[in-house]
């Protein structure tokens, strides 16, 4: 019997001491939300227009349209305001995933703990802008249905360095993108940019994506491909045509400071004009998370810029055509974890297919060329791959694709799924006089696979 009761006790306290790591943990890695007033924007519909102050959401070409004006303050209230519903859906995705991949509640509890202290200062990284705009959005967006895992500014500000988060474990699902770039006289009428986002996750992502159109009050307004929740940057042009897109990579150390991606990207477009202004502005902070940036502006500048934690920024010329996968070339490229993405990922195959795809396509691109590129499923030198196989350009797992034409600022974006639906026209020009614009958008046909069993089976795979 006292053996019993000692082992009761035991338990009891080491309950009590869980219980109160856990309580120290929450407390040391809070993170606290600047104090902001957010303005009293009530939520209307006129029209099948949904709108907020002077943000407002619409559809064009079957893609959620969201268009954002002002202040930090007055950006993330809209935000939150107008996309309520959309960002709760989002948001129980990442959660369900989380419950799905760990499923006892204790390993899960200890892990959130390890992450909250470890990112404990990753909100240092984001612009003091930044962060008044996600302390509004967290107070204008109620209910919170989440507020029991984390308080809603916390939250959002991990989920807006959830990139940079993901890309830190080994087996991100974020190192599979693939970018074209097209200038001079390799491109017709515009340079272009072409990409796929791949991020192997649900595909609510695809199929709930968004085009912000943002004017941030004094700065250059922009266009961003993302998801309700997101007012980050993956990929998106600005209105000086200047287009950049970020691709996984791995080199240097993991840390838990720095600026995230999505921010960085988001900076870029609101400030630089040109690709040469961009990559001088990259130099002014460190990186959260080692990655690629493509870019290409209004005059078919192109390069690779490659961002490792610590270390100088290396840029190097794409040329009139080229392609880009997930792995380094420059002083980083012999790093270990530069090697293991060589050998495990494929990065090298899709970058020998895309190297045949750019260099074999015998007239100046169009978008609609470009969009063939993207969707392009075959192998190195032409050879038939099953459908879904990660060595092709097109695995059928992009969460969006898009093809920016930057010198007449056109941003063409997949409806989904995922690149087989047809791309739709943004004309970020005509967006900014019109909200919502009057004409119906132009369109580039849907994949022929679409809708068949082939491609039904093939996607299932990855659900």
């Amino acid at each position: 019997m006292n053996g019993l009761r000692a082992l009761v006790s035991g338990l009891a306290a080491l309950a009590l001491g869980l219980f109160a790591a856990h309580a120290v943990v929450r407390r040391v890695g809070h993170i606290d939300a600047p104090e902001v007033r957010i303005p009293d924007l009530q939520l209307g519909t006129e029209g099948g227009v949904r709108r907020a102050g002077r943000g407002s959401v619409t559809t064009l070409g079957g893609i959620l349209l969201v268009h954002l004006r002002g202040r930090p303050e007055e950006l993330g209230t809209e935000h939150a305001r107008l996309l309520h519903d959309e960002m709760v859906q989002t948001e129980s995705v990442v959660w369900e995933l989380l419950d799905r991949n760990v499923p006892n509640a204790a390993a899960r509890a200890l892990l959130l703990d390890i992450g909250q202290v470890a990112y404990r200062h990753v909100d240092e990284g984001f612009s003091e802008e930044r962060r008044r705009e996600l302390a509004a959005s967290a107070l204008a967006f109620r209910p919170d249905p989440f507020e029991s895992r984390f308080p809603t500014f916390q939250r959002f500000v991990y989920l807006a360095a959830l990139y940079d988060i993901s890309l830190a474990y080994e087996h991100s699902p974020l190192i599979g993108c693939t970018t074209f770039t097209f200038s001079g006289e390799s491109a017709a009428g515009s340079p272009l940019l072409a990409r796929a986002f791949d991020f192997d996750v649900d595909d609510v992502f695809d199929r709930k994506k968004a085009v912000f159109v943002v004017e941030p009050e004094g700065e250059i307004p922009f266009a961003s491909v993302a998801w309700p929740g997101l007012l980050g940057v993956v990929s998106g042009m600005n209105a000086e045509g200047l287009a950049v897109v970020v691709h996984g990579a791995r080199a240097g150390p993991v840390r838990t400071t720095g600026e995230p991606v999505v921010d960085e990207l988001r900076r870029l477009l609101a400030r630089a004009r040109t690709t040469d202004e961009a990559v001088r502005d990259l130099g002014k902070t460190d990186a959260l998370v080692s990655h690629l940036l493509i870019l290409n502006d209004a005059g078919g500048h192109a390069v690779a810029v490659e961002r490792i934690p610590g270390a100088r920024s290396f840029s190097r010329e794409l040329g009139p055509r080229a392609a880009v996968t997930n792995h380094l070339e420059g002083p980083f490229s012999s790093d270990p974890r530069n090697e293991l993405v060589r050998r495990t990922s494929s990065t090298l195959e899709r970058r020998a297919r895309g190297d045949e795809l750019v260099n074999g396509l015998g007239h100046p691109a169009t978008a609609e060329d470009a969009v063939r590129l993207l969707r392009d499923r075959k192998g190195a030198g032409g050879t038939e791959l099953p459908l879904g196989d990660r060595r092709a350009v097109d695995a059928l797992i992009a969460t969006h694709g898009i093809v920016a034409e930057t010198g007449n600022r056109t941003l063409w974006v997949s409806a989904g799924p995922h690149l087989l639906g047809r791309f739709v026209a943004f004309d970020l020009p005509a967006l900014l006089r019109e909200d919502p614009p009057a004409e119906p958008p132009r369109t580039i046909a849907p994949d022929p696979l679409l809708g068949t069993d082939a491609a039904r089976r093939a996607m299932a795979k990855h659900r």
